[in-house]
């Protein structure tokens, strides 16, 4: 199977772009951007995040808790800060809560406990449970087709 063009495939899925964040051990703020997220329950509400083995992040998220930033149509700049490609001149506004770190500007926030996690393949499902969450009305940042684009150029792209 070519891995790059099931990749593409991949691709062709709308999805929002999150950045998790917790505090490490050191006590400072830590992010990584993720857009492999879910909601899995309601009762008991249970989300989930995919992070690569081979991230930096990977064992420092283990067993912390940790908030899902769901980024708003105007960070795109946070989304590759926490990608590993540093943005000069970008400031981060945190607002600390009583589970971490949370993103000023964001979309919405989800607050977790971790659950549990399970192996998938070369990715760990951390799945987290939810003790608070905010949001605000806006348009989200997407990723599709390999870019970050915004909700409302999502549509426009889709019906043209």
């Amino acid at each position: 199977m070519d891995v790059r063009e099931l990749r593409n495939c991949f691709g062709r899925f709308a999805t929002g772009v999150t950045v998790v964040t917790w505090t490490g051990d050191d006590g400072e703020k830590r992010g990584i951007t993720v857009n492999s997220f879910t909601s899995v329950s309601l009762d008991p509400a249970l989300i989930l995040v995919s992070i690569d083995k081979k991230a930096k992040s990977f064992e420092a998220l283990k067993n912390k808790n940790f908030v899902v930033n769901i980024l708003s149509a105007g960070q795109e700049a946070v989304a590759w800060q926490f990608a590993g490609r540093d943005q000069v001149g970008l400031s981060i506004d945190w607002e600390e809560t009583d589970i971490g770190p949370k993103i000023k500007g964001s979309l919405a926030s989800i607050e977790c406990e971790p659950w549990t996690e399970y192996d998938g393949g070369d990715h760990v499902l951390f799945i987290g449970e939810v003790k608070n969450y905010s949001y605000e009305d806006g348009d989200g940042l997407v990723f599709f087709q390999g870019k970050f684009r915004q909700t409302e150029a999502v549509a426009n792209y889709v019906t043209e």
